[in-house]
């Protein structure tokens, strides 16, 4: 049963139930506005749809723009990995932290294609250099560890950790900007990306996110707007 929201005097939609509650939650939608489907004689608040299935209502979050009628680009952009988020979690417990070196240069390869300009792979390649450089300048100390030699400290090798974690945040962030710049311009899907959850989950929530994009983008399809 297809709804047309209604706010400001303009109308969106039509829009499933099921995207009502996705685009509730993401703050696109909310839940004061008015909705009404053919069979219904008046417009309600979209909490009231939304009551009246079971549906827990989500809380509303300020500062999204007005929903808008969605125009496929002229460009088709591939789509992105769609692993789901959990399952990288699980498979970087089991190769202790290796698979989501090799996933975050996925993921910055793919953005590179729908974002050109984007300098993300370039740092993340430069991270995991310097990275491998930390480690091989603490094999000499390993080797003493093991001989139950003196163990001298490693200034070096502090220090170029240190570079790799900054070479890496800072090509977190710059992915992160890459994706909101992308599906707030060329694919405006109205994608926020928080800088919080950015700086301590990194990949693993950017797949998150973009495990959403695919599900905006697969019910675009199935409605015929994409």
């Amino acid at each position: 049963m297809p709804y047309q929201v209604t706010r400001n005097g303009q109308t969106y939609g039509p829009y499933t139930l099921e995207d009502l509650q996705r685009y509730v939650a993401s703050g696109n939608i909310l839940p004061s506005d008015l909705a009404k489907s053919e069979d219904m004689p008046d417009s309600l608040p979209v909490s009231q749809i939304l009551g009246t299935t079971g549906v827990v209502n989500p809380t509303p979050m300020a500062g999204y723009p007005a929903p808008v009628a969605y125009t496929a680009p002229a460009i088709p952009y591939p789509d992105p990995p769609n692993l789901n988020w959990a399952l990288v979690v699980l498979i970087d417990f089991f190769t202790c932290g290796l698979f989501q070196m090799v996933w975050n240069l996925i993921l910055a390869s793919w953005v590179k294609k729908v974002a050109p300009h984007s300098k993300a792979i370039i740092l993340y390649i430069i991270a995991y250099v310097l990275l491998l450089g930390n480690v091989g300048s603490s094999v000499g100390n390993v080797m003493a560890a093991m001989r139950h030699q003196v163990i001298h400290p490693n200034y070096l090798a502090s220090l170029v950790g240190l570079a790799a974690w900054v070479v890496k945040l800072v090509a977190r962030f710059m992915m992160r900007d890459d994706l909101e710049r992308h599906f707030n311009g060329p694919e405006p899907l109205r994608i926020r990306i928080n800088p919080i959850l950015t700086f301590f989950f990194g990949g693993v929530y950017f797949q998150y996110k973009l495990n959403q994009v695919n599900e905006i983008k697969q019910s675009l399809r199935y409605r015929g707007n994409y």
